[in-house]
């Protein structure tokens, strides 16, 4: 093997390269044991690159174990680690014996170093395909939407399990409950309910006599207005609110009682939490429902006439007189009947929710948005639903 050097170079007899001390230099023998490489000098970027065109032949040309002598190596650097790291890998892919012998601990590290730099490169990744990661999210969320969808429906008829079980025996309704939440869902939400419904009444009214006016016809603001209200309006109005109002406190009440561990003592008790604390929120809700959304039409009614009476010199007489004439009773019919479905629904998916929660507070608050989104977009489902139901019936 030849130093490296860069003057020119002349091989002596006994394979060790001549140079001036402190040079790359590399000898190599043959001995019992094997063939031995004795690395002297330094070993630095600067004096490698004809002592590795040698070690590259020499590799070629050793078929025996082969140990590789570091003692008289007085300087290194990556680079010359890494010439004597890739003699080793050469020797060694090609099934011979090679170690490391007699070199200092801070080449053994730096040696350490470069064999662990010599990893294949991770497989480049394939850019993102905007598409189909698209698809992917979209399919995700249809499988959990379906999943949530097929556990509300079992959630349901646990409920309606628990619901004929107390209607076969009356004794276990807890009455106290139930007046609790008709209070707090009914009762305390009367005044936003006739706020509300007094507002939307008087804006259809003046909206509606708007239009009308450019046909001459402002009189059938007033059939607009009752029919807008006790079919639609009134109810669907009423259930979003209660929905927002009463369907998120069942979610952080249950919720809340979950984290505490209150649920678990109920059943450690042998009580029944579905009949102690879903069963009476959701009865509350389908007594309330139907009579809040009664308020809500007379309400919107009224704001109706205020608004008739003021913008188009319709008296409340007149605007009386024309309800009964041109609004069957039916409208109201149609828009009550859906209360009741409305309620189950928003008590079911307040109280179910609220049964899911796990963790943390962090857990309540998400699961209390998810209550309230869930429940009005059923509730809106569900009244297009009974729409279109209603329009083949003839109602």
């Amino acid at each position: 093997m030849c130093p490296v050097n860069n003057l020119s170079r002349a091989k002596p007899e006994n394979g060790r390269s001549a140079g001036p001390p402190d040079q790359t230099q590399v000898k190599r023998s043959q001995g019992e044991g094997g063939t031995a490489l004795e690395f002297s000098g330094e070993w630095t970027i600067s004096g490698l690159a004809s002592t590795d065109k040698d070690l590259r032949r020499w590799g070629d040309e050793i078929t025996s174990r082969t140990n590789l002598n570091l003692a008289g190596i007085t300087r290194l650097d990556t680079a010359g680690a890494w010439v004597i790291f890739r003699t080793r890998k050469m020797l060694r892919d090609r099934g011979l014996e090679a170690e490391y012998a007699h070199a200092r601990e801070e080449h053994l590290a730096l040696l350490a170093r470069v064999e662990d730099g010599d990893q294949p490169l991770p497989p480049e990744t394939a850019r993102p395909n905007i598409l189909m990661e698209l698809l992917a999210e979209i399919g995700g969320f249809m499988a959990g939407a379906a999943q949530e969808f097929r556990a509300l429906l079992g959630f349901l008829g646990l409920t309606m399990s628990v619901m004929g079980r107390v209607l076969a025996h009356p004794s276990r309704l807890r009455l106290t409950p139930l007046v609790h939440h008709l209070e707090t869902a009914g009762l305390n939400a009367v005044p936003i309910v006739s706020l509300i419904s007094f507002l939307i009444g008087m804006v259809l009214a003046y909206q509606g006599a708007e239009q009308l006016r450019q046909f001459g016809a402002e009189i059938f603001t007033v059939e607009l207005v009752a029919i807008s209200v006790l079919r639609e309006i009134g109810i669907l109005l009423t259930a979003i609110l209660v929905a927002g109002r009463s369907g998120s406190a069942f979610t952080a009440q249950i919720g809340s009682m979950k984290l505490n561990e209150e649920i678990d003592a109920m059943r450690a008790l042998a009580l029944d939490p579905m009949e102690m604390l879903v069963l009476p929120r959701i009865l509350a809700l389908i007594i309330a429902l139907p009579m809040l959304g009664f308020i809500a039409d007379i309400m919107g009614l009224l704001g109706g006439a205020v608004m008739c009476w003021a913008a188009l010199d319709i008296s409340p007489g007149l605007y009386m007189q024309r309800l009964e004439e041109w609004v069957p009773v039916g409208h109201f019919w149609a828009g009550v009947i859906k209360a009741p479905f409305f309620a189950l629904i928003i008590g079911l998916i307040g109280c179910f929710e609220g049964m899911q929660v796990q963790g943390g507070a962090e857990s309540v608050g998400r699961l209390t948005t998810k209550s309230v989104v869930e429940s009005i977009f059923m509730v809106i489902v569900l009244d297009a639903i009974f729409s279109i139901y209603f329009v083949v019936i003839g109602l």
